[in-house]
């Protein structure tokens, strides 16, 4: 009797609820508005799809948002790596104030930060003017576009790598400093397979965000379709302006497919790398 009580005791009291609250959530939020991209993008029959996404704009606008996603991505993981590494491994002054400062481009709304971005360095701008000078044009061009997607996506990257690098046994690299091992060789065979798959989630995570932003990229970028500075978000945007939801949809849906195969991807080698861990 007691172990038939025992086994009918839930860690959750009144599961039953909050599991129905948790999918009724999930279906309003997340799966019905994703159901929607789906039934509207099948109102076009297969050759009006193809050749809606193969048209000249919608594929320069593709490229451009998945190349800078991408430059950007490996950027914010390089960076993030530096940021993460300071802020766990030393005590300066103003160390809680450069922490909160990394969930600035959260708590920013994108719009605002686009703007601020396309000012300053637009030619006559604080950081753009002394480029122009030297011949580099920043704003309305794939290289102010890159930079506004930095600066969304670093957060993804440090606040993925930072829990990581607190848990992380300092005697690993003692080991590896006592067998000879320099600085960069314990850093690349030590540290950084720790961090692999943190790196992965980071990088997918602002790859991610970077292929559907808007806000912060759409006054930088010129939306140039001769410079091919539209991002996707851009052209979507425009297909809802004139009221073409099916043609919106269906360059959504092509959007949630990356973003979904990416993620899919970085699960996979987390997934591989846990089984690989617990092996050994």
């Amino acid at each position: 009797m007691a172990g038939k009580k025992k086994g009918n005791t839930r860690v959750i009291p009144g599961f039953g609820l909050t599991l129905g609250i948790t999918v009724t959530m999930l279906s309003v939020l997340v799966l019905i508005p994703l159901a929607s991209v789906l039934v509207y993008s099948f109102r076009l029959s297969f050759s009006e799809f193809m050749d809606l996404v193969t048209t000249r704009i919608v594929k320069n606008a593709l490229i451009t948002s998945v190349v800078c996603s991408a430059v950007a991505a490996v950027i914010n993981c390089i960076f993030g790596v530096i940021l993460a590494w300071v802020l766990v491994r030393y005590e300066f002054p103003g160390k809680r104030f450069l922490d909160g400062l990394i969930e600035l481009p959260f708590a920013l709304p994108t719009a605002v930060a686009g703007i601020t971005l396309s000012k300053m360095y637009s030619d006559t701008g604080m950081i753009g003017k002394p480029l122009a000078a030297l011949g580099i044009k920043v704003s309305y061009t794939k290289v102010g576009l890159t930079i506004a997607l930095v600066f969304v996506g670093i957060p993804f990257v440090v606040r993925a790598i930072q829990p990581i690098l607190e848990k992380l046994d300092d005697q690993y690299e003692e080991a590896a400093y006592m067998l000879g091992a320099s600085r960069r060789r314990t850093f690349f065979k030590v540290i950084l397979p720790e961090l692999r798959p943190a790196l992965l989630t980071g990088f997918g995570l602002a790859f991610a965000r970077g292929i559907g932003e808007y806000g912060s990229v759409i006054y930088i970028s010129g939306n140039s379709a001769k410079e091919h500075t539209q991002v996707i978000s851009y052209v979507i945007m425009q297909k809802l302006n004139y009221l073409d939801y099916e043609s919106a949809t269906a360059i959504a849906l092509v959007m949630l497919i990356i973003s979904f195969l990416v993620l899919l991807f970085v699960n996979i080698v987390q997934i591989r790398q846990s089984r690989r861990t617990n092996n050994v």
